[in-house]
């Protein structure tokens, strides 16, 4: 692919920039529809005018349906839109840049989608598609999935679709919750992916962080027993990566931990545990579910973070956490090689 990308931007680089538009433009219509002209031509920084003559050839060609509401991308153009995320990648340099992040962070596989997620939603979004894509090619007979909560899980979940009718699919969340918005919590992500996914799901209605007391009564729980052998158990661990500083605000933190993350130079935060630049951890706090160790036994374990503001985060985790799949976004990727 990449020769014959290089002789068609020496002949007609003209034309890879057609396709570059086209497949901005079918991207939009997919993310916001149904969308009206106007609203299309902004969010693709065209003009309205141009946009009227590339609307009209993407209808005719059955990619996208025109209706009073607005537009729609029809079962073809999201075909097309799957077909075309390789290209689109090779043509803006995307691969490079993956290559670079994998030796950058030793990570064996890396997805970056375009954009930065903290300017733009969809580019989460785009993280969140990546990242069922990439589900579908591993999937068993049976599988035990494994999700944290976040934000980001939670855009995920809202672009889940089915994955395998043939495949048994149960969803448990790695950990308990932490006090946040119900959605962003790993219970209600995995409820959600379950639905989507046509899938099982389990619930784990422990908070975190706890206390040792209430732990050591907790786990001892014949309810939380068994939820937790499925955990412990998953095959696929989908999880996120956090601000240490940001994710111990939310989790309510004392001031006397704060000041020890600040001291300690915290960078990024992951299933409890708080990492310094260097990848080692400098503070932890009790959860029930997911430990760091249990990630050796996990078959695939996918990190999905994206954003200027967690490139140090990202950077920090991958000195010392286990993952096999990094799916990020340009805005993360430029930031993790700038050091």
């Amino acid at each position: 692919m990449k020769s014959l990308i290089n002789i068609q931007k020496k002949l007609v680089p003209e034309l890879l920039e057609v396709i570059k538009q086209r497949y901005t433009l079918l991207h939009n219509v997919d993310l916001y529809q149904p969308i009206g002209r106007r609203a299309l031509a902004e969010t693709a920084k065209l003009t309205e005018r141009h946009v009227r003559g590339e609307i009209d050839f993407l209808q005719e060609q059955g990619l996208i349906q025109v209706t009073t509401r607005g537009m729609y991308i029809t079962n073809e153009g999201k075909l097309i839109l799957e077909q075309l995320a390789d290209f689109i990648g090779e043509i803006s340099g995307l691969h490079v840049l993956e290559q670079r992040i994998k030796e950058t962070l030793h990570v064996d596989n890396v997805i970056i989608v375009p954009g930065n997620s903290d300017e733009d939603e969809w580019v989460k979004q785009d993280m969140g598609k990546a990242c069922v894509r990439y589900l579908k090619t591993i999937l068993k007979p049976k599988n035990t999935i494994a999700v944290t909560g976040g934000s980001t899980m939670a855009v995920v979940a809202k672009v889940m679709t089915p994955l395998n009718d043939e495949s048994e699919i149960l969803f448990v969340p790695a950990r308990g919750g932490i006090g946040e918005k119900v959605e962003n919590q790993a219970s209600g992500i995995v409820a959600e992916m379950a639905r989507k996914a046509h899938g099982e799901y389990r619930m784990l209605y422990v908070p975190d962080p706890i206390s040792d007391s209430t732990y050591e009564t907790i786990i001892t729980e014949p309810a939380i027993t068994e939820i937790l052998e499925q955990i412990k158990s998953s095959n696929i661990v989908i999880h996120g990566v956090g601000d240490a500083l940001r994710m111990a605000g939310r989790r309510r933190t004392s001031e006397r931990v704060i000041t020890l993350l600040k001291e300690k130079n915290a960078a990024s935060e992951a299933f409890g545990y708080y990492f310094d630049h260097s990848g080692d951890v400098v503070h932890k706090v009790k959860t029930v579910g997911i430990q760091l160790e249990d990630l050796e036994a996990v078959d695939h374990v996918i990190t999905v973070a994206g954003g200027t503001s967690k490139g140090e985060a990202i950077a920090s985790y991958y000195k010392q956490g286990k993952s096999d799949l990094l799916i990020t976004d340009q805005g993360a990727a430029e930031r993790i090689l700038r050091g």
